[in-house]
């Protein structure tokens, strides 16, 4: 009877068994900071000299400088100013995206009723460490009849760069 009381007695104060309830770990913390992407525009887009057509047309300018007419002419011997766009990207080795619209509009500069759309933009990167030096093409495309005159947007079109 003894023992019973004594495993009553037991039951009734509770064993405390020993138990882990609780663990930490000790965490390092870092951080990199990074310089921030920078665009330089080097050379405006420019598509030179273009001869109007009775048809609608296009002129392709590609990144490495030369360019194709569809329905339209383009004179060897009066090329006017030809450039693809150029920009300097210095990105410090990081990886990173460009961002082109899809379209913009040049206005004649005595006319402004009168348009010209530049789209399908081409990049070609010429990729260095740090720096990049990139170039711009994309086409012109034309009415028929196109009003002669020199067509321009002085807001300009946005090109950008953000890192992947």
């Amino acid at each position: 009877m003894r023992n019973y009381f004594f495993i009553l007695f037991l039951s009734l104060t509770g064993i405390s068994l020993s138990a882990q309830n609780s663990a930490s770990a000790t965490v390092n913390s870092r951080a990199t900071i990074i310089d921030p992407i920078k665009i330089d525009k080097t050379v405006d887009l420019d598509f030179g000299n273009v001869i109007s057509a009775y048809n609608p047309g296009r002129v392709i300018l590609s990144p490495d400088g030369s360019r194709v007419a569809y329905g339209v002419q383009i004179s060897n011997s009066i090329p006017g100013n030809v450039n693809p766009a150029e920009a300097v990207i210095t990105h410090g080795n990081n990886n990173y995206a460009i961002t082109l619209p899809d379209q913009f509009t040049l206005y004649n500069q005595n006319n402004p009723n009168q348009i010209l759309i530049i789209d399908r933009f081409t990049v070609l990167p010429e990729e260095g460490n740090i720096l990049d030096v990139i170039k711009i093409g994309a086409t012109l495309n034309l009415e028929a009849n196109q009003l002669s005159g020199f067509y321009t947007n002085s807001s300009g079109f946005n090109v950008t760069v953000s890192y992947n």
